[in-house]
């Protein structure tokens, strides 16, 4: 059974970012069907983190009524009902309605797959988070460069509804392994209990309080952090190219280029990392990527575009590294349970500020400068919590008594 969860921890990383990156590319296509002002699409930039957020918060609680395995599945289910049904929305409300449902979808899964990495891969974590973060960074940079050219070839609604064929594939592992389960006779394949990580008995997890944790909050700010400029990019980078004299495709290939850039760090950083103590030397030369990228972009976006766009691209491999910290700053399957959630569901109520924010000082200014001022201002922020979740403590100690 190990290599069916694997497979299906993997294919379920793939699709969890195929519907936000997809559009992007294809929002002045899409206007032609359904208006789509500037504020709209900051709006439309921040559903993906808002979501986000919002079952980030809710899927930990969920875990204590059903398994993971079962909650995983229900949560690809709502992601490919979303992305279908908002192709076929009449209004832009609709669209916007529908694409928060695809993105509720993913926003679960984002939660549930670092304990599902925990309970069926303690030993090999680090290996395990490299495959899907890399996965993750795969199925991020794929849509953006094949929108316009299917949209081309047949129309936008395909083109984006044809990427919860990825998410059906996905289920597939989930149903056998869960079908396998039920009517298998076999003690090994029989479900993991909740107190126990790969048939052993897990430590018990103190009581906790994760809004009084310096860890839970400095995992929070770097994951959140590395978000809102990731998504700030993912909606403003074609119309920033755009503007400055790239056509939609260029824009388009320039924002696959962002996502790829991902995919050796995703696959590094993750095996490297498990193996320091504290990983915050490599949260320095990161944010550096971020900073060159970003000058880069502001000053001379039509010239060396490819450069800036690569450094920037390089910047978010904070985020492989602050999903493996999930399970390396924990020693229990419940506290990366609660870790994740709280992690994932502040930083993202922190992201979704990101692609609005930036849209509107960009309108407010009529110039990019004070965007990027604002993202300049977070990275700060991102050292911060990242200098904290790296320490080599536990999130349970921050409960443990007094001696």
């Amino acid at each position: 059974m190990t290599w069916l969860f694997a497979a299906a921890i993997i294919l379920t990383a793939l699709t969890l970012r195929t519907a936000v990156t997809v559009v992007p590319p294809l929002i002045s296509t899409i206007n032609d069907d359904l208006p789509l002002s500037a504020t709209t699409i900051g709006v439309l930039g921040m559903l993906p983190t808002a979501s986000f957020a919002l079952f980030g918060f809710l899927t930990p609680y969920v875990i204590r009524w059903a398994s993971l395995e079962r909650l995983i599945v229900l949560s690809i289910v709502v992601g490919v009902v979303g992305q279908i049904a908002r192709v076929m929305a009449p209004t832009t409300p609709l669209f916007l309605i529908f694409s928060v449902v695809a993105f509720g979808g993913l926003g679960a899964g984002n939660v549930l797959l670092p304990p599902l990495v925990k309970k069926h891969f303690p030993s090999k974590i680090g290996l395990m988070t490299a495959l899907y973060v890399t996965a993750i960074s795969v199925g991020t940079a794929l849509p953006a460069q094949f929108a316009v050219p299917v949209a081309d070839a047949t129309s936008w609604q395909f083109s984006l509804a044809s990427w919860a064929g990825i998410s059906t594939i996905a289920l597939l592992p989930w149903l056998v392994a869960l079908f396998s389960q039920r009517t298998t006779s076999d003690p090994a394949s029989a479900p993991t209990p909740p107190d126990t990580v790969a048939g052993k008995v897990a430590p018990a997890a103190p009581k906790m309080n994760l809004w009084r944790s310096p860890t839970a909050w400095g995992l929070t700010f770097m994951f959140g952090c590395t978000s809102l400029n990731t998504y700030s990019l993912f909606a403003w980078l074609p119309e920033i190219l755009t503007q400055a004299g790239l056509d939609r495709a260029h824009a388009g290939s320039m924002l696959a280029l962002f996502g790829a850039l991902g995919l050796p760090l995703s696959l590094g950083i993750p095996i490297i990392a498990s193996k320091m103590r504290n990983p915050f030397p490599a949260v320095v030369v990161m944010l550096g990527c971020f900073v060159v990228g970003y000058l880069g972009l502001l000053l001379s976006p039509a010239q060396g575009t490819w450069i800036w766009v690569a450094f920037a691209g390089l910047g978010p491999g904070t985020f492989p590294l602050a999903l493996l910290l999930i399970n390396h700053r924990t020693r229990t399957q419940q506290g990366a349970g609660a870790l994740s959630g709280f992690g994932q569901g502040m930083g993202y109520t922190i992201a979704c500020l990101g692609p609005l924010l930036f849209g509107l000082l960009h309108q407010w200014t009529g110039s990019w400068t004070a965007p990027f001022i604002f993202l300049f201002i977070s990275l700060l922020l991102l050292g911060a919590g990242a200098w904290i979740i790296c320490r080599p403590k536990m999130l349970e100690d921050d409960f443990a008594p007094a001696p």
